[in-house]
């Protein structure tokens, strides 16, 4: 299991898709680290308990961010807070 943070709804300047999000995770610096986490499961557990489940599905830019399609929408609170990557 690694360990990531989730960074951001992914947006643009006039939307925000509410199931995706841009997450950071520590051992990847480039586009080409992010490979091997494409298509693996990330897990969210909230304050109390409750675990909602995504999906890696791409790389986001050049820096190493991966994109995460989650089956329910995240909290605003879980913004910088830590997520599991199986």
């Amino acid at each position: 299991m690694t360990k990531a943070k989730v960074i951001q709804f992914r947006r643009g300047r006039h939307t925000i898709h509410e199931r995706h999000f841009l997450i950071e995770v520590d051992e990847s610096k480039n586009r080409k680290d992010t490979e091997k986490f494409i298509g693996k499961e990330v897990i969210w557990k909230s304050p109390a308990g409750k675990i909602i489940k995504g999906k890696i599905s791409a790389a986001h830019g050049n820096k190493g961010v991966l994109r995460a399609i989650f089956e329910k929408g995240l909290p605003g609170q879980a913004i910088t807070t830590g997520v599991e990557i199986k």
